[in-house]
């Protein structure tokens, strides 16, 4: 989708089990290490992002907030550039079904300002912020419809 400014954001949420990071990718988050992996948990793990529980615990993972400001912070950047007119953000966990299909929701949530959505995962602040800039964002969840992979 085009922005307000010419713009296209797109926002892609992978797992690297299946697949390398998609390759056209400006900026590639790794979710893997640092945040609670909810595929432990026997009562989320054939959830996806599409259930609550599974929106709940990874937005509830201390430092998850602070890594979708510090990217919308990076999008920002991207766009004042002088050859801002496209970006695509990838992001990935293992299985691509719980924190990267999540966090890619909270941060199209935030970026296209829909307080509700943002509401319901607990950026609504943040989303705010955005309020009127007309940003236009494509979500594609790469990964998450595809089976749990064992591990």
């Amino acid at each position: 989708m085009t922005t307000a400014n010419g713009s296209t954001i797109t926002i892609i949420s992978f797992g690297y089990l299946h697949g390398a990071p998609p390759a056209d990718a400006h900026l590639t988050i790794d979710l893997r290490q640092h945040f609670r992996d909810p595929h432990v948990s026997p009562e989320l793990r054939y959830m996806t992002a599409h259930d609550a529980p599974v929106r709940v615990a990874v937005m509830n993972t201390p430092g998850i907030k602070q890594l979708l400001a510090a990217t919308v912070a990076a999008v920002e950047g991207f766009l004042a550039g002088p050859s801002g007119t496209s970006l695509t953000i990838a992001d990935g966990c293992a299985g691509g079904r719980h924190r990267a299909a999540t966090f890619a929701l909270a941060l199209e949530a935030v970026l296209t300002s829909d307080i509700a959505s943002a509401a319901e995962l607990g950026v609504e602040d943040l989303a705010q912020q955005y309020s009127g800039r007309g940003l236009a964002v494509r979500l594609v969840h790469r990964d998450l419809d595809k089976d749990v992979v064992d591990r």
